[in-house]
């Protein structure tokens, strides 16, 4: 068991082969999800609304360290630096995932 924890065998082996293969399987094989690794969007998106209002969804690293009461603002100024367009949220909606965990923001603007 040794010499399979510290790898301790000669190249071109038939079980440094095996565990050289195990490491690529396990690599290559194993969901994204297991490592809870996502690839990550911009911090500010525009998502289609079904009315043809303005939703945007925003990470929840923009408005994490934000109070409560902040957040709106915050929320305003980050979809201005975005678009370069004078917006207003009407609304902002927090977005939690099955373990209660935020997952984003949605926020309803007008201009």
């Amino acid at each position: 068991m040794r010499r399979w924890i510290f790898w301790e065998f000669a190249r071109a082996s038939w079980q440094y082969d095996l565990v050289v293969a195990l490491l690529l399987a396990f690599i290559f094989f194993t969901p994204r999800e297991f490592f809870r690794d996502q690839p990550r969007a911009s911090n500010v998106v525009m998502v289609p609304a079904s009315d043809g209002g303005s939703v945007f969804y925003i990470d929840p690293h923009a408005l994490g360290q934000v109070s409560e009461e902040q957040r709106t603002a915050e929320a305003t100024q980050l979809i201005a630096q975005k678009y370069k367009e004078k917006w207003s949220v009407v609304r902002l909606e927090t977005l939690f995932d099955a373990e209660n965990e935020v997952k984003g923001y949605l926020a309803y603007a007008k201009r």
